[in-house]
């Protein structure tokens, strides 16, 4: 599969600084933004798909600073499947949001749940990087290539506000529950770890 730029671990210290970012996701200026895995059965999945709702890049105004723009809302949704994944999982693979998207040339994320922040610089938009489509191609790929437990998946990028304010209830409860679900667990409750 071929991208508009890089992919490895080289660009993980990477950072999106204003004067270098052309548009940026969630952060502390947007209210409403989330990322989220849900482990689902394997006929609710269909393998590979990536949906768009809302504006893509191309349709986006890119950062300035003096007219306030270039910052959009965001929700991550990875639906994952497979026989040996479980409820438990879905902390673990949602983190990997922050090291696939880091891992990116040219793309910068910071924090996790209802506070992600992802910014993405100039050099990346002028290298063709135009569409979160590409950006969900680039997950699904590290997800199959990194967890072989992982049978299907599929990614939907939410950058449409009133969607993802919809959404946001939904995913605090969701992080509510494995949260308080953590709090309540000891080593002897747990016949699975993953490392």
């Amino acid at each position: 599969m071929d991208f508009h730029v890089d992919i490895g671990p080289q660009y993980e210290g990477e950072v999106v600084r204003k004067e270098d970012l052309y548009v940026e996701f969630g952060g502390p200026k947007m209210a409403h933004k989330f990322e989220l895995a849900t482990v689902r059965s394997l006929d609710e999945i269909e393998h590979e798909k990536i949906e768009i709702i809302g504006p893509d890049i191309a349709d986006l105004e890119p950062y300035d600073e003096e007219k306030e723009g270039g910052s959009y809302p965001i929700a991550i949704l990875i639906d994952i499947a497979g026989a040996e994944l479980d409820k438990d999982a879905e902390a673990i693979i949602e983190r990997r949001i922050h090291m696939f998207t880091n891992m990116t040339e040219g793309w910068y994320h910071m924090n996790q749940r209802q506070d992600a922040w992802l910014r993405m610089n100039k050099d990346c938009a002028k290298k063709g990087f135009n569409s979160l489509k590409e950006l969900g191609e680039i997950y699904n790929l590290l997800y199959t290539s990194e967890m072989s437990i992982i049978e299907k998946i599929q990614t939907t990028i939410i950058t449409d506000e009133e969607k993802v304010k919809e959404l946001l209830p939904h995913a605090l409860e969701v992080y509510r529950a494995r949260d308080e679900r953590a709090r309540t667990l000891r080593d002897e409750d747990v016949d699975t770890f993953y490392g």
